[in-house]
């Protein structure tokens, strides 16, 4: 036990941790090691000397009236007052006094494998605090790595750095496949850790934050915050939807995301399967955010009831606003938050049976008639 702190330190460095945590390790394995080999249900204390680089461990007993049971049934753990005060001599009923420093080389090679097994136990739960820390720290943020491994269930095993991360096939973008050596990304969503299995994430690519990241990485103008993405809506491997602010009157919000002839949105849409990626102005008015949503559809006029947005439109407009098996409206109303209602009106020059439509002559007469020669 000689210079035990020089091999702290050293653990410390060997596993990349601060070595006040270090310290505190060890000196939580102190204490678990005296309650495993001295006495279960005793409380003790343990310092660092840092002078002569050891280690100080002392039990804590309490102070109580000379006629109290504890001190027959439990004589290790309690001290009368009046022999509290042969020690010290300001001692009241309450106080918790120190015995004198304890060997654990005093209690043979069973302490010693004791103090190293809970010295490796409690050093690795600092260093899995320490991962948790960091990458729940990364939680909303994209992380990438190969894969090691697809189960049966077709949930894929990612490698982030040392620690392994899965993608569940519910969160996998539908028609996506991998294999061991493909290095994917994907956003990382959950982070948990316990006793058996220690820290575990979760991952996903199916997340409307997903979609948002990858912006974020690819367009320079939403990094540095010239544009805000405000809002955003997946349909992952199908369609997204992406509402769009720019903090300068001099940035297009829209033009700036999609690129030079869509390079910047292709790379995207090429991450996400091929996703079809629709890029709007996002719009404080709810009406008009709401009009732009249903693009590419043109909107005649949209009325807010609650909940609810009533929106009319030519009749030849409706089946854009709707879209592939509905995919449109129901996107727009994922980003907007409103129930959508379609109201068709007839388009102007048109009949109902698709025939064009003769423009309604208005008689000369009749209006004089109405207002007066």
């Amino acid at each position: 036990m000689e210079k035990i702190i020089d091999i702290i330190d050293s653990i410390a460095h060997e596993k990349g941790l601060p070595p006040e945590s270090a310290k505190e390790a060890f000196k939580t394995a102190l204490v678990q090691t005296a309650r495993r080999v001295i006495c279960e249900g005793c409380d003790y204390e343990a310092e660092i000397d840092e002078r002569n680089k050891s280690y100080i461990l002392r039990q804590k007993i309490t102070v109580v009236e000379a006629g109290d049971p504890c001190l027959v049934d439990e004589p290790e753990k309690f001290i009368s007052l009046e022999e509290a005060k042969e020690i010290d001599p300001d001692a009241e009923v309450g106080d918790e006094l120190t015995g004198e420093p304890i060997n654990l080389e005093e209690y043979g090679r069973n302490a010693a494998s004791a103090l190293y097994h809970e010295i490796e136990y409690h050093i690795q739960r600092f260093v899995e605090e320490q991962m948790f820390n960091k990458y729940k720290a990364m939680i909303g943020t994209i992380v990438n790595g190969p894969v090691t491994r697809v189960d049966s269930e077709q949930n894929t095993y990612i490698e982030i750095d040392e620690v392994r991360a899965v993608l569940p096939k519910r969160n996998r973008i539908k028609g996506e496949s991998f294999r061991v050596g493909d290095t994917i990304k994907g956003i990382l969503r959950y982070v948990g850790i316990d006793k058996k299995f220690g820290i575990h994430l979760e991952i996903s690519r199916t997340m409307p934050k997903f979609l948002e990241e990858l912006l974020r990485q690819e367009v320079p103008e939403i990094a540095d915050g010239l544009v805000v993405i405000e809002k955003s809506a997946r349909i992952p491997g199908e369609r997204a939807k992406v509402a769009l602010t720019a903090m300068s009157p001099r940035v297009d919000p829209v033009g700036a995301t999609v690129g030079v002839r869509g390079v910047r949105i292709n790379a995207v849409s090429e991450e996400l399967h091929n996703e079809n990626i629709d890029c709007i102005e996002y719009s404080p008015i709810p009406e008009i955010f709401v009009a732009r949503s249903l693009s590419p559809a043109i909107i005649s006029s949209v009325k807010i009831d609650g909940e609810k947005a009533i929106v009319t439109l030519p009749s030849d407009q409706k089946s854009k606003a709707i879209g592939k098996s509905g995919i449109n409206i129901r996107l727009a109303s994922m980003l907007t938050g409103y129930q959508i209602e379609l109201n068709e009106i007839a388009t102007t020059g048109t009949s109902s049976e698709g025939g064009v439509e003769e423009e309604k002559q208005v008689n000369p007469d009749a209006l004089k008639a109405l207002f007066g020669e």
